[in-house]
């Protein structure tokens, strides 16, 4: 891939990836390398037609292209232009398309991450005890700013780039999801200084 991240800002091009499909094709090229729209369409359950239509889309917004390594003239292969889509949800939040669009991505990133867990806990005898032990999650109760939430972010992503780095010629390695999230709990369960809920202090 040229590029790592394509940094969206028009929500016309957000919403033109907000789709059952193509979000699945666009994860393919993705992860798994170049393909045609016919090995595409065997992979997804899809006609050759309906990947081919869906791709032309995708490339029209630019998340997409040509691969320029053809192996066979009589079929078109397509490739990843990027890694990742980023996108401000505060500028996506300035159209309804916008705001349908990220909300469409948000929950894609969670049904991802539910199924890779689902399917992990299915598989789990099948994996060394090493990495039984190694993978899952875990969550921890933080007060930061939204300043400090973002730089953290920004810390831990330069350092899953260095260990990809690091492990990518290691033998043990597997391509791992990652998700970093982080939500503010309702203003009901956060604690006051004194350690009570804040419906407590309000003699609630």
């Amino acid at each position: 891939m040229d590029h790592e991240v394509f940094q969206v800002r028009d929500p016309r091009t957000l919403k033109a990836v907000a789709h059952p499909l193509r979000v699945r094709l666009l994860g393919a090229l993705r992860m798994d390398g170049p393909a045609t729209a016919t090995e595409l369409g065997a992979r997804f359950g899809e006609s050759s037609g309906s990947t081919s239509y869906h791709l032309r889309q995708l490339a029209r917004y630019g998340f997409v292209e040509q691969d320029p390594e053809q192996r066979d003239r009589r079929e078109r292969r397509w490739r990843a232009v990027h890694m990742l889509t980023s996108w401000s949800d505060a500028e996506m939040s300035a159209t309804l398309q916008g705001r349908e669009a990220a909300a469409f991505l948000r929950r894609r990133q969670l049904e991802t991450l539910i199924t890779q867990v689902e399917t992990f806990e299915r598989e789990r005898e099948s994996w060394r005890e090493e990495w039984t032990e190694a993978v899952g999650m875990s969550d921890m109760l933080v007060r930061l700013s939204p300043a400090t939430l973002t730089s953290l972010y920004e810390t831990v992503s330069a350092l899953l780039r260095e260990a990809d780095d690091r492990d990518r010629d290691n033998p043990d390695a597997r391509v791992l999801s990652v998700f970093f999230a982080a939500y503010p709990r309702p203003a009901e369960d956060v604690p006051g200084p004194s350690g009570r809920s804040a419906d407590a202090e309000a003699g609630e």
